[in-house]
């Protein structure tokens, strides 16, 4: 069993930075991918960005050039850091770990105040 805890959400206003963390513990393979997605009410989870062991990214094309991810595979630990926010980048913001089995954390809410 994997667990996966996120922090780091908040309220900001738009143009402030966030960087959000998620803490992977449990039976952890070596190779997999982790990554956020987000979601709001009435929509479905959206991709944010992925990240593999090897540090290859992934993000979508609305937080390119404003959110960077990044991991510390020492300490199963990635991170996204979120500058220049946006209003439409309020969601709950959910980390996840792709592997042998798929897991997700609960979840840290993003508010960004225009």
């Amino acid at each position: 069993q994997v667990q996966l805890v996120e922090s780091g959400g908040g309220l900001v206003q738009a143009g402030d930075s966030l960087r959000l963390s998620c803490a992977a513990s449990g039976r952890i393979f070596g190779n997999n991918t982790m990554g956020w997605y987000r979601q709001v009410p009435g929509k479905q989870r959206e991709l944010v960005s992925t990240i593999t062991t090897s540090g290859s990214t992934n993000y979508a094309d609305s937080v390119k050039g404003r959110f960077t991810i990044s991991r510390d595979n020492a300490k199963n630990t990635i991170y996204l850091q979120m500058n220049s926010l946006k209003p439409e980048d309020s969601a709950v913001y959910y980390c996840a770990l792709f592997g042998p089995r798929n897991y997700w954390g609960q979840g840290t809410q993003v508010t960004v105040s225009s």
